[in-house]
């Protein structure tokens, strides 16, 4: 099953992905046109699903496509959780525990658009698996943790990197946080439809050139895994949001350095969830 926001309205993706059901009308107003009154009600949702009779799906264009979560009320970032890009990053491979930062949820942005790059900044691109939180998970044992997955996502943590580097120590959720920084889409697919949710490819080029290429399955903390450590602490909710990190190719990591510039097409895809593209133009502010 595919979940998309089209137009604001949570909806059902039929097809090749150029059709769509909305959920409020198709359900007689059960359950609520934003996304946010699915995920609070996950189960019973999924049990609505596989008893519904689904009118004719309407056709969209993908510009109407927004976040498949577009207002959740906790956004988890994971640092560093390849090893060839903590290498390139200057750091050691973590061991025990994830590197935990946030991205605040007002950088949530669609799969498809424009995406202003701040003046003066270095701006950065960082595939990521995202995770969408279905049902409360509050220490949440590493084995139960799919359970809590309402599905998987392409996300992008991009990054301006001199407001990052800024601060001594480096904070991260300012730099990660600018309008547009956090693109998640072009929709959510559930669980069920992958034949092994922990390996999936996932990649980015930029106006065509390849900048980053990897697995999942090399993720050092996996899924279950991040669930697990940050359910320890924080009561995960349902519609939260988790980028798992991103694999090597980073511009920070290059010789020499290399950055997004006004014009540029960034398209990101994820093995079995789809791709989303967006074009960089200078800020005006």
């Amino acid at each position: 099953m595919r979940i998309a926001t089209v137009n604001d309205r949570a909806s059902l993706i039929i097809g090749d992905g150029d059709r769509a059901v909305d959920i409020h009308a198709a359900s007689d107003g059960r359950f609520g046109p934003e996304p946010a009154a699915v995920f609070e009600r996950w189960d019973e949702f999924r049990k609505w699903v596989d008893s519904a009779e689904l009118p004719e799906p309407v056709s969209f264009a993908r510009e109407e496509l927004g976040s498949p979560s577009p207002a959740p009320r906790q956004v988890f970032g994971i640092g560093l959780n390849y090893s060839e890009h903590a290498a390139e990053s200057g750091f050691t491979k973590p061991t025990t525990a994830p590197p935990v930062f946030t991205k605040f949820p007002s950088c949530i942005t669609g799969p498809y658009g424009e995406i202003g790059l701040p003046a003066g900044g270095h701006t950065d691109w960082e595939v990521e698996l995202v995770v969408v939180i279905g049902t409360k998970a509050h220490r949440v044992a590493r084995a139960d943790a799919w359970q809590h997955v309402a599905g998987l996502s392409v996300g992008q943590d991009i990054s301006e990197r001199i407001s990052q580097m800024a601060a001594v120590p480096p904070q991260f959720s300012l730099g990660k946080s600018f309008p547009g920084f956090g693109p998640v889409g072009p929709w959510l697919v559930t669980v069920d439809e992958f034949a092994n949710p922990d390996d999936l490819e996932l990649g980015c080029a930029i106006n065509g050139e390849q900048m980053q290429l990897g697995r999942t399955s090399s993720l050092i903390f996996s899924v279950s895994e991040l669930i697990e450590q940050l359910s320890a602490v924080a009561p995960l909710l349902p519609g939260d949001v988790v980028f798992t990190g991103t694999p090597a190719g980073v511009g920070l990591g290059r010789d020499p350095q290399r950055w997004l510039a006004a014009g540029d097409e960034l398209v990101t895809h994820i093995e079995g969830i789809g791709e989303m593209r967006h074009r960089f133009v200078a800020d005006p502010a």
